[in-house]
């Protein structure tokens, strides 16, 4: 197996959302990981669901935190949601990724970026065509009360 201790093309970046209601994934890589490739998802994700009130829960990463980001997500019905420090663990999206390096990473060789991205394309591919709803999960919380996401039907 080759040594991968240099990484002469750099490192690419992938920027997901998982949509609780129907379980899938969305997903984006980039060379970079700024706030404008931050608000470039964002703005995909107001595409998909014009309309609607979006949810996004967050981590404390900067690109987040940044105000251009902040003023377009409030101007386009988008609540940024943020998770305490060293909360992360906190957001399913986190199983999810640590699911795909297991399945389309780990023990992989992949000798340019294009391959490894097919890689993560395939398993997305894969997980999105047997998603279901994320909605088992604190059925009987508070916050159930004071959000929009329905309970589950019984």
């Amino acid at each position: 197996m080759r040594a991968t201790y240099n990484r002469y093309g750099g490192v690419m970046h992938m920027l997901a959302a998982l949509d609780l209601a129907t379980g899938k994934l969305y997903y984006r890589i980039r060379p970079r990981k700024r706030w404008r490739e931050f608000l470039g998802l964002l703005k995909a994700l107001r595409a998909r669901w014009p309309g609607e009130k979006l949810y996004l829960v967050l981590d404390n990463f900067s690109p987040h935190k940044c105000a251009k980001v902040r003023a377009w997500a409030a101007d386009n019905d988008i609540l940024l949601v943020f998770l305490p420090t060293y909360g992360s663990w906190l957001n399913w999206i986190e199983a999810e990724f640590a699911a795909l390096r297991y399945f389309a990473l780990n023990g992989t060789d992949h000798r340019s970026h294009e391959e490894q991205n097919a890689a993560i394309a395939a398993y997305v591919r894969w997980l999105n065509a047997r998603a279901s709803p994320k909605t088992n999960f604190a059925p009987a919380s508070p916050i159930r009360s004071w959000t929009e996401y329905p309970a589950k039907a019984a």
